[in-house]
């Protein structure tokens, strides 16, 4: 159509479409939604590794002697306690709660920090944060989303081939949600021991170059290449948020479980009294996990209804591989939003037999 800005391309994406990736726009981007089929790279990444071109996420560098005073501002997780080398999960809300986006925010030395945001929130998101920026602030915001790659390599077999790629002394020092910075063809790069699928893995930051000689590497030595089509089946496996599906600007942290990212100590940020009106008030309804106890396939949108009564939707579904029934999100009452709870999920017209679990679907073996 005439005036559509056309989608933005990873640097990754000439050696997607030599490899067949079924292409398809996503947030702005024209990114694989998938390579081999979604089971064989669900089943890559859950029993071998796979690795994925998450280059349409937002990067946001913030540096300076007052980064942090900015993020904590910005930010309901008080970055203030986050050690050097250490990243968080966190959220941007408003000021009446709602959340504006999920971030993980890094740590690294010398005070800088890497907001790392969703593709289609990442302008919104960068506009958010320098907006707070005051007069006299020693705080510079750089969004680095178009001059880099990033690629995320998850299973449990992820360690050892980062070792074999990279560097075994920097992958093994490496905590959870540790962080660190490194050389990688002569230039620098980041890493961090994170991921969208509930497994083991790691997220990486590098120049478009370094990105495509590591992403033809990995392939090289066998890792399956995955697609958005996988991440998103393997990410509700692990009962993990999907912006815009299972929290928007409409939910507040609350109902979503995730008050343990919300620090509502001494320090101001953007939306902390609605939040502390929210939690002294508690919630009217709350995500819970569902899983089909039949055959049928629950989609964003569909009812969910209890006594034939229409009593939430759902925000998130689809068919796990790994449990080999469908599984979804939802918000219920919170009478209703409690571990064995029976419900029918209406799957156009026909009603499929569903319970409240424990969240999450799917725990990697320890």
């Amino acid at each position: 159509m005439d005036g559509e800005a056309s989608p933005k391309r990873s640097p990754l994406d000439d050696a997607h479409r030599r490899m067949g990736a079924r292409m398809a726009p996503f947030a702005g981007w024209e990114m694989p939604l998938q390579f081999a089929g979604v089971v064989e790279e669900h089943n890559a990444v859950r029993q071998r590794a796979g690795v994925f071109d998450v280059s349409h996420m937002g990067r946001l560098f913030v540096s300076g002697s007052d980064a942090a005073a900015l993020l904590r501002k910005a930010l309901t997780y008080n970055v203030h306690r986050l050690p050097d080398s250490q990243g968080h999960y966190a959220l941007l809300c408003r000021e009446d709660g709602g959340i504006i986006d999920d971030v993980f925010v890094y740590r690294m030395e010398e005070g800088r920090f890497l907001v790392v945001d969703n593709a289609a929130n990442a302008e919104r998101d960068r506009d958010h944060i320098a907006a707070l920026v005051e007069p006299g602030m020693d705080v510079r915001v750089e969004d680095r989303q178009a001059g880099t790659a990033m690629i995320a390599i998850q299973g449990p077999e992820s360690p050892r081939i980062l070792s074999e790629a990279l560097s075994a002394a920097l992958v093994e020092r490496l905590p959870r949600h540790g962080c660190a910075e490194f050389e990688l063809s002569g230039a620098k790069a980041f890493i961090a021991q994170s991921g969208y699928t509930g497994e083991n893995g790691y997220e990486m930051v590098m120049g478009p170059d370094q990105g495509r000689a590591l992403w033809e590497d990995l392939i090289g030595s066998g890792v399956q290449p995955c697609g958005l089509v996988a991440r998103d089946a393997l990410r509700l496996e692990a009962a993990l948020h999907l912006y815009g599906n299972d929290i928007d600007t409409g939910t507040n942290p609350f109902e979503a479980g995730l008050g343990w990212v919300v620090d509502l100590d001494d320090e101001p940020f953007v939306g902390k009294e609605a939040l502390l009106r929210a939690k002294r008030e508690g919630v009217r309804r709350q995500l819970a996990c569902l899983k089909a106890m039949g055959k049928g396939i629950m989609r964003a949108d569909c009812p969910i209804l209890h006594r034939g009564q229409t009593v939430g939707r759902v925000t998130s579904g689809g068919f796990s591989p790994a449990l080999g029934v469908s599984i979804g999100m939802g918000y219920l009452p919170p009478a209703l939003a409690v571990e064995g709870t029976a419900l029918e999920i209406d799957v156009r017209g026909k009603l499929l037999p569903a319970e409240v679990v424990r969240r999450p679907f799917y725990k990697r073996p320890l």
